[in-house]
């Protein structure tokens, strides 16, 4: 955390909530040092005060266990070919998501205003007919690079298209994450409550990506129009594919 842009008090109230499931030692408090944390924090942690339990480290490990073996899966899958890249390259995807963008999303965005989350309106949701679907974290550094070209893009299109939006789905490990994401990087966007994730717009994003960063552009009636892909995501292509369309809607 500290090496992403923490500061060592982000990473103490980090802890209160999360706990240190590690162990402290002369190797780690070294590390520690070497990547900017202070002494409060290094005392902190030497004093065991936020050091998880054995039943939250057995439980942690499970969890662990259960993400590495989903990995093992989507590793051993066959990966495609350049020519099968080209060839999604140039053809919109042809696939659909099941239900409407406004079904998946009703209740359950928020947007950033005057310092806080707010409850985005659902009738302005109503209008939309094309969502670009971001995927992220503030612990990604990809995401987190091509998030101020994604900004650019919105203030400047999005004002010349009220038909289209770009929703934000977080894969950051804690709220407070993810607000330090979406404040730092001034998203105009709305995105999924943090409190939400875990319901029917949350299902949607398990459904289509295993890997961030990840841009999907998809119709309000859920039919995917085009998508960066996970190991090496194009933005580019997915960017240029919503100038196009956007255009012939006009």
């Amino acid at each position: 955390m500290l090496r992403s842009g923490y500061s060592s008090e982000d990473v103490l109230r980090e802890l209160a909530t999360r706990k240190f499931a590690d162990t402290f030692d002369s190797t780690l408090e070294k590390e520690l040092v070497k990547a900017g944390a202070t002494q409060s924090l290094i005392d902190a942690l030497r004093s065991g005060v936020y050091q998880a339990s054995e039943t939250q480290v057995a439980a942690l490990k499970t969890k662990q266990d259960a993400g590495a073996q989903v990995r093992k899966v989507s590793e051993a899958a066959p990966t495609s070919t350049s020519a099968d890249r080209a060839v999604a390259s140039t053809h919109p995807i042809d696939t659909q998501i099941g239900g409407s963008m406004y079904d998946h999303f009703k209740d359950d965005l928020v947007y950033w205003h005057d310092g806080t989350l707010t409850v985005f309106d659902d009738e302005t949701l109503q209008k939309k007919k094309f969502f670009l679907l971001f995927f992220s974290a503030v612990w990604s550094r990809d995401g987190r690079q091509f998030t101020p070209q994604l900004v650019d893009y919105y203030n400047r299109v999005a004002p010349q298209h009220p038909e289209f939006e770009i929703i934000f789905f977080s894969a950051d490990r804690s709220a407070y994450a993810m607000e330090n994401y979406v404040s730092q990087t001034n998203m105009p966007w709305p995105l999924v409550a943090y409190d939400k994730l875990g319901g029917k717009a949350g299902t949607l994003a398990n459904n289509l990506t295993h890997q961030i960063p990840r841009l999907l552009l998809a119709e309000a009636s859920g039919k995917v129009l085009s998508d960066s892909g996970e190991k090496q995501p194009n933005f580019g292509k997915v960017l240029a594919d919503t100038d196009r369309i956007l255009a012939d809607n006009k």
